[in-house]
């Protein structure tokens, strides 16, 4: 089996988080951000989430982001910034090891850049 280095470990966490396949990770929405892709209504609220949910998954990552934790995106022509953060399990402090599933809660703040 191949070893995998560490950076290479987180990063593929990651990829899992913003896939929706980690049940652990948290995902969400800075309201700047949600008040640019939307009129405020309910229906138009979910339609915007799910957008961005969508191109969040598909963006790509610059070459000083090894771990794919920090990405710029575009949803329908506005920009957005993706940022992943690790805590421990209770979420109250940061993760020893943000390799090591076991002990790490994974959380994606969606925002616009001047939320960040």
């Amino acid at each position: 089996m191949p070893v995998i280095d560490k950076t290479e470990a987180i990063a593929r966490l990651n990829d899992r988080a913003r896939l929706g396949l980690d049940r652990h990770a948290r995902i969400g929405m800075t309201p700047g951000l949600l008040g640019k892709l939307s009129d405020g209504t309910g229906v138009n609220d979910v339609i915007a989430q799910a957008a961005t949910m969508a191109a969040m998954r598909k963006c790509t990552f610059a070459a000083d982001s090894p771990e794919r934790d920090f990405a710029v995106f575009e949803v329908n022509g506005t920009r957005a910034f993706m940022k992943i953060d690790y805590y421990d399990e209770a979420l109250e402090y940061g993760s020893e090891d943000s390799a090591d599933a076991s002990v790490t809660r994974r959380v994606i703040t969606i925002m616009a850049p001047e939320d960040y």
